[in-house]
């Protein structure tokens, strides 16, 4: 469950939203470099950070391919406990309002049997790794989940189970969304500002001066208002569940002109 700000107003319309696993499954799947995080061997209870690069095999659990005479590498043989933290890009300059998750559990060499079949996984993903990725000191890790912890942004976050995040999907409109937002905020802000009049539960969305689209998915879209009092964020659904950018803009377009209406 997500944890919101307080409220105290009258109840609000449910509005759908992908949950914390569906949207952290989404965006670990769209990222390749992450920061991990080991147990020290030389600081004993210190973390050690470290960038590095990842993919997700069918499961969604991330994949290292690293060198035996890496600090982490290290670490990890002596204690596999690690977390992966991974954040979206900022969100008109702020970092806060990004999407970000960490990944903890166990970082484990990989069984012999799911090495080829992870291996296509990563040089998928990182081509240039073909160069070394069968030296004799390079070795595939595979990081499984035991917990996870999600935020979406300025008063959204939680904890999420590791089997929820396993058995979710990514969002099928994620690949397409930064092109969509783009769009919306250098093209429409007049419409989105009509939308948020339309749409927007809470006191004070009425009043709104500026509208900025910050996220989009299947099922609707997330927009940072500016009000009198402040900045608020207000959550549109979809008429229907929309996975493709075609869909997205007809949806868009009908909604706009019911609201003009």
């Amino acid at each position: 469950m997500a944890n919101q700000h307080a409220y105290t107003g009258p109840a609000l319309p449910y509005v759908p939203e992908p949950t914390h696993a569906e949207r952290t499954r989404t965006l670990f799947s769209l990222g390749s470099t992450a920061t991990l995080c080991t147990q020290s061997l030389k600081h004993p209870g210190f973390p050690f950070g470290s960038l590095m690069p990842y993919a997700l095999d069918d499961h969604g659990r991330p994949l290292f391919l690293i060198s035996n005479m890496a600090m982490h590498t290290q670490n990890l043989r002596a204690d596999p406990r690690a977390s992966l933290f991974l954040s979206q890009s900022a969100i008109d300059g702020d970092p806060l309002a990004a999407a970000r998750a960490t990944l903890l559990g166990d970082a484990l060499p990989l069984p012999p049997d799911d090495l080829e079949a992870s291996k296509a996984l990563y040089l998928a993903a990182h081509p240039n790794a073909k160069y070394w990725v069968d030296f004799t000191d390079f070795s595939f890790f595979r990081l499984n989940p035991i917990d996870l912890y999600y935020v979406g942004g300025f008063g959204v976050m939680g904890w999420l189970t590791a089997p929820d995040y396993l058995a979710a999907t990514p969002d099928p409109l994620a690949p397409h969304a930064p092109g969509i937002i783009a769009h919306m905020n250098a093209d429409h802000t007049d419409s989105m500002l009509l939308l948020a009049h339309k749409h927007g539960p809470l006191p004070g969305h009425q009043t709104a001066t500026a509208a900025l689209m910050t996220s989009i998915d299947r099922l609707g879209f997330t927009l940072r208002l500016t009000t009198p009092t402040g900045l608020k964020a207000t959550r549109i659904a979809f008429p229907a569940e929309v996975t493709t950018p075609a869909a997205t803009r007809t949806a868009l377009v009908e909604m706009v002109r019911a609201a003009k209406a």
